[in-house]
């Protein structure tokens, strides 16, 4: 929370695969869930989708090259909420 409200996206390249994680603030949670953002990040990565809780969620991807690809969806998306 030392954030305050934000959304926050790491993703890592494992070796031969992408690990990607989002984080939702508290306040957001209502508008905002993290596990949908996963699933909108990770195919542009060349994944198939993820999951976990509102708050936080993560899932794989074939590699960590579209990074910034799956940002730029993500950001596309939160602009229309």
């Amino acid at each position: 929370d030392r954030l305050g409200s934000a959304s926050v996206m790491l993703s890592a390249d494992t070796g031969d695969k992408a690990a990607v994680a989002i984080g939702v603030s508290s306040d957001l949670t209502s508008k905002v869930n993290a596990g949908d953002l996963v699933r909108l990040a990770t195919p542009v990565m060349g994944g198939k989708g993820g999951g976990g809780r509102a708050d936080m969620a993560q899932g794989g991807a074939a590699s960590a090259d579209n990074a910034s690809d799956a940002i730029a969806a993500i950001e596309a998306h939160l602009a229309t909420l």
